[in-house]
């Protein structure tokens, strides 16, 4: 159980977590299919195990784990605009009129209730995890509209969550563009073999580098013309590594060999066991991990009241 993409938010307030009533609370908005008619459900499944027995939190070490699942009807758009054109014509040509912009945002109604009974369901599943003692809820996304599709249901289950993304003092954008200019970072991170370049003007250019020595002249030479580093993949100590976008956003977040055995070692061969495993060291290496990475960024931003 480790996250591949990551984006963290700070609760503004301390929260009573307590497992017995978040597990009531989410079982109050159960994943299910769509009906007939609906576009698309949400709600919470168990993170871990399967069944109706299987819990809705994962609670360990003083972490939470939930995960939420959206079912949506896919309509392939290409039928429903022949069938909204079919329809149109068939009008225009019978009736002598023509077909405007209302009544063709009405018909396109109709064809889309019509052909959702038919629409296959797509699936998709987000986790979060809850730091209680540090504050801090992790969410395994890189996507904010499924962040906030997350948030903003348990926030409707439990009545209240105060959370707002972190953010820290030095611009992210401002920072990496420095460590690829004096091939010089901060004492726990790497930069590697990718990144992306813009300029700063608002039609300007970009310029993606993958796979290649990024202390070469070609990227100083962007550099030198103004461009800014907004994507940096990175190391982190010996532990993981991840590509780091200009809004805090990680990505390709990949944890190394040794950790993965480690989790495999310590979770048996009980399968539950082994993601128990991989998830509270997940966790603890992101206790770590986050604070040395805001603090490379000039530190966490914290607003008075928090």
């Amino acid at each position: 159980m480790f996250f591949k993409n990551l984006l963290v938010y700070r609760l503004t307030q301390a929260l009573p977590f307590d497992v017995d009533a978040l597990q009531l609370a989410l079982a109050t908005k159960p994943a299910r299919e769509p009906a007939s008619q609906e576009l698309n459900t949400y709600g919470f499944i168990a993170p871990f195990g399967k069944g109706e027995d299987a819990p809705l939190v994962h609670a360990s070490s003083g972490y939470l784990l939930v995960a939420a699942k959206k079912t949506e009807r896919v309509l392939p758009g290409g039928a429903v605009n022949d069938e909204v054109k079919a329809r149109i014509e068939k009008i225009e040509a019978e009736q002598l009129r023509k077909v405007y912009k209302k009544e063709r945002d009405q018909i396109k109604d109709e064809v889309v209730q019509a052909f959702l009974p038919r629409a296959f369901l797509r699936n998709r599943v987000t986790f979060a995890a809850v730091d209680v003692e540090r504050g801090l809820v992790l969410v395994n996304t890189a996507s904010n509209p499924a962040a906030e599709d997350l948030l903003s249901t348990l926030r409707e289950v439990l009545g209240s969550l105060p959370v707002r993304p972190v953010t820290v003092k030095a611009a992210p954008t401002a920072v990496m563009t420095d460590w690829l200019r004096t091939e010089r970072t901060n004492e726990h991170f790497f930069v590697l073999d990718s990144c992306e370049l813009r300029d700063t003007h608002e039609d300007g250019g970009k310029v993606r580098c993958d796979r290649q020595d990024l202390t070469s002249d070609e990227v100083k030479l962007h550099l030198s013309t103004g461009k800014v580093c907004t994507r940096l993949s990175l190391a982190y100590k010996a532990d993981l590594s991840f590509v780091l976008d200009d809004d805090l956003t990680i990505t390709r977040l990949k944890f190394e060999s040794l950790l993965v055995d480690k989790a495999h070692d310590d979770g048996g061969d009980d399968a539950l066991g082994q993601l128990d495993a991989s998830f509270v060291l997940m966790m603890l290496t992101f206790r770590s991990f986050l604070p040395d990475l805001f603090e490379a960024m000039g530190g966490e931003e914290v607003p008075q009241g928090i």
